[in-house]
Parts: structure tokens; sequence; C-alpha cells
């Protein structure tokens, strides 16, 4: 018997057979690109929430996969350059428990994607919300984000402050005293800080499109 986990599953396998994310896949398909992002997969009740067959077959048919090909995707041996990398959303990401000192994930209300491997065994993902990142990510999109990379000017980043507020901007700045990081919405200010307002710093590394 199918279950819950096991469709999902075939679904992000697919995805990740295109080259894509899960909101990447969604898109393709003329789907809304949350479509078959973590968040919607159970309600906010915590029942368990299944994609509609409409759904499974746009996606089929803007891959060209067939019913038999995505049923046997269920069973498939994961590639072995792909790993489970645990998401939350990324209003969520301010909040204490998910991450350690140092940036690195931890604790429990992780969901997980399947992602290429890119080497950083903690490595998590994003899902982005909001306007705030427009037009470089918008809500819906995922993004991988890699504590063991090294920062450079010119990066994408996700930086925590020692107030805990979470945030995705540009480095375009480091000095001994400050650190200035750009919107990417010029609707929304530019952030300057001393270093040691700056808990942590990890560069985005990938990007649903």
């Amino acid at each position: 018997m199918l279950e819950h986990a096991d469709i999902w599953l075939a679904v992000d396998r697919l995805a990740h057979r295109q080259g894509l994310s899960a909101s990447g896949l969604a898109r393709r398909a003329g789907l809304d690109p949350t479509t078959f992002n973590p968040s919607k997969r159970r309600t906010a009740e915590g029942k368990l929430r299944w994609p509609s067959t409409e759904s499974i077959s746009k996606i089929l048919m803007a891959t060209g996969c067939s019913l038999a090909d995505f049923v046997a995707l269920i069973g498939a041996v994961p590639d072995r350059r792909t790993r489970h990398v645990p998401i939350i959303g990324y209003a969520q990401a301010g909040t204490e428990g998910f991450f350690d000192d140092a940036g690195y994930p931890l604790g429990t209300g992780w969901d997980e994607v399947v992602f290429p491997d890119i080497g950083d065994p903690n490595a998590y993902a994003l899902e982005i919300t909001g306007d705030s990142m427009v037009p470089v990510y918008r809500a819906g999109d995922t993004i991988v984000v890699s504590p063991q990379s090294g920062v450079r000017r010119g990066d994408r980043v996700v930086a925590k402050t020692a107030s805990g507020e979470v945030m995705v901007k540009e480095l375009a700045r480091r000095s001994a005293r400050r650190v200035e990081l750009r919107s990417f919405n010029p609707e929304y200010p530019d952030v300057v800080l001393a270093p040691e307002e700056i808990q942590w710093m990890a560069r985005v590394v990938w990007a649903s499109q």
C-alpha cells in the first residue's frame, strides 16, 4: 500500500532528476510554486496532505515522465550524489533551537528534502517567504546554505544577529569595524553592523529557479 511519504518521495526524486527543487518542478508544470513545498505536505493541524491527481498529472506532462516511471521512483535507489537536507521556513529560522552558536542546524522541527550533495554534511535549506528578497528570491523558492563554506565579498549569505534576527543579504563589505549587508529588494534598507553584532554568517550555495 502506498503511504503519504512514498508519494512525496517520488515527487522529490522526479524534481531532482530534472535538476529542480520541488518549487521549480511546480513552476515548470504551471502550478503555484509552493504546491509541493514541505510546509504544504501537512495541514496546520498536522493532518497529512496528499498531492492532487491533477498536480501529479501536470508534472508528468511537464517532464515527459510516465505514470509507471513515477511509481518506480518510489522504490528507486537514491542517487549517491544526493542527500536528505533539513529544511525549515525562513520565518522560523530566527526561532531558538534550530541553530547552534556557529550556525549549524540542530534540534527538532526540521522537515527534509532531497538535494544534490554539496559536500557539506551540515548544509540545510530555507524556504523563502515574503517579498524582502525580490527579485533574487521569491516566496516559495528554496535556498541551500553551507555553514562550512567560506564567505567572501559579493556572496549571498544568511546572517544571524546577536539579537536573534535572521536575514538573507549580499555581503557588500566586511572590515574589522563593520559589516555591510546589501538588500536585494530596494524597498528594504541595507544593514550595517559591527562584527560583534553578528552571531554567524553562512554562504548561500544553491537556490531553486
